[in-house]
């Protein structure tokens, strides 16, 4: 594991609200609500330990991820970690396609 070094630029909330904005017939504060309201929907489905698939794009679950014994990184020390739901995304086909 350890930390990924990306070669690219990360696109943040607000540069794709501008994107949706250029992109659609909407104002930024609309971008901006229609981008809020896809996400509290996704958020929302997860929370209900529902999956969200878009089709084309991909699809969004929950896994869980089983308790398991780790280290304090300060002073060594054995821990135990409780079991956690995690959000996954796994990739559409057509997403895969399009980035190759």
């Amino acid at each position: 594991h350890g930390r990924r070094n990306y070669t690219c630029d990360v696109m943040n909330k607000s540069e794709l609200i501008e994107h949706i904005a250029d992109r659609s017939a909407l104002s930024k504060a609309g971008a901006a609500r229609a981008l809020n309201s896809i996400v509290d929907a996704i958020t929302q489905n997860l929370k209900k330990g529902d999956s969200v698939a878009i089709s084309g794009f991909g699809t969004f679950a929950v896994r869980k991820r089983a308790a398991r014994i780790g280290r304090n990184p300060k002073t060594g020390e054995s821990a135990t970690i409780k079991s956690a739901k995690v959000p996954h995304f796994r990739a559409g086909k057509i997403l895969k396609e399009n980035l190759n």
